[in-house]
């Protein structure tokens, strides 16, 4: 009898998974499940165009509808998985139907950080993670309105640029003592907040929030030992793993579903890939991604796993960020410890840093600068060695350095 897959999780994992175990030759049933009333789509366009109104809702679909019926993958959209018994092999849904499975994927994905303080339940106060948090924004995100914004990272940053071009007052308010601080270099952090503030955005850095007021509706953020108006309020504090399904099933899980380098949990019937996962990086250090490639390329690698031609997921990470018209795309994983070579001028809005460990590229970040991002994603997949001045130099072509 052909074999019967399950994938939790109706997002860039879950749709990747389905296109690779069809195209690795899988005949038997597919079914999908999602808690949310839409087939995949892409996140990354919320918090850019799709708030900005310059991308219609249809485009962020991953794939037309007629994809899944041709795929002969079943989907049961607005319903949470309640448990896993892996025992009989089968998925409890909320509704209590059950649905049986040979393989397992879960691809369950994260959720918002919420924050924890007085005031934080008050109406006006959103998260931005889905289609409908989006809808719910834009229904307020009018010019001439305050919006603070807690949390400099991504998230944050690309809202507020939005906001800006939309004639919104904004504020920042960063906990750190600097912007994307876990995620870029001091060069990048300092170039984004000037960009930031020439487009009148307010940056309130060293500035934890402590909580809100106002009647019913935030009117108030209390933050760094003051207080400030506010209209709307946006939190990006980053994201949770959704695992609390595989814990209860009694998976191994450690900030994350922990998988090998195949995406395979601690059960050989059950597979995860995406942001639930904690898996073994191409350093040899266990890590948690938060990003498409890792959604796109573990899902790949579960694919095969499952199709039984297993091939060891050691891809390059990539990230990246659209701010007003600035293009930050990112290669690798940095360390505090690494070695900061700058190439280009940041005046020049087109510029890279790169980092260097033991003299070999580790990761790079570029601003407009697509040559040094490509070029130095393949260094990094390569293990390449360089000297630092000539990585610094822009008279040598990235090409003739790769």
């Amino acid at each position: 009898m052909p074999e019967n897959i399950v994938i939790i999780g109706a997002g860039q994992a879950g749709q990747q998974a389905v296109q690779s175990l069809r195209s690795e030759g899988f005949t038997g049933a597919i079914t999908m499940v999602g808690d949310e009333a839409y087939p995949p789509y892409q996140r990354p366009p919320l918090s850019k165009a799709y708030l900005l109104g310059s991308f219609e809702r249809p485009r962020l679909f991953l794939k037309p509808d007629s994809f899944y019926a041709d795929s002969g993958c079943e989907l049961i959209l607005s319903t949470t998985a309640r448990a896993i018994h892996r025992a009989d092999r089968t998925v409890e849904l909320e509704d209590g139907r059950k649905l049986p499975y040979d393989k397992l994927l879960l691809a369950t994905g994260a959720r918002v950080r919420k924050l924890n303080c007085s005031g934080a339940d008050l109406s006006g106060i959103h998260y931005l993670k889905t289609i409908a948090d989006v809808d719910g924004l834009q229904a307020v995100f009018q010019a001439g309105k305050r919006i603070a914004i807690v949390g400099g990272g991504y998230i944050g940053l690309e809202v507020a640029a939005v906001g800006a071009k939309r004639g919104l007052d904004v504020t920042v308010f960063e906990a750190m003592d600097r912007l994307m601080a876990r995620a870029v270099s001091p060069q990048i952090s300092a170039f984004y907040a000037s960009e930031h503030e020439k487009a009148g955005v307010k940056l309130k850095l060293r500035t934890g929030v402590e909580g809100f007021e106002g009647n019913g509706k935030v009117e108030y953020i209390k933050a760094g030992g003051q207080t400030y108006e506010a209209d709307i309020v946006l939190v990006g504090i980053g994201v949770i793993p959704c695992q609390e399904l595989a814990e209860r099933a009694g998976l191994g899980c450690t900030d994350g579903i922990v998988v090998d380098q195949n995406a395979r949990t601690s059960d050989p019937h059950i597979w995860s890939a995406g942001d639930c996962t904690r898996h073994v990086g191409r350093e040899g250090h266990e890590i948690r991604l938060e990003c498409v490639q890792n959604a796109i390329d573990q899902a790949k690698h579960a694919a095969l796993s499952m199709t039984g031609k297993p091939k060891t997921y050691s891809e390059v990470p990539w990230f990246w960020s659209d701010q007003y018209d600035l293009k930050l795309q990112i290669a690798g994983l940095a360390r505090p410890t690494d070695t900061l070579v700058q190439r280009g001028d940041p005046a020049s809005r087109k510029f890279a840093v790169f980092h260097l460990r033991d003299g070999v590229v580790a990761a790079v970040e570029a601003v407009n600068a697509a040559p040094e991002y490509l070029v130095g994603k393949k260094m990094i997949a390569e293990g390449k060695m360089v000297a630092p001045e000539m990585l610094a130099d822009t008279s040598i072509p990235m090409k003739q350095l790769g």
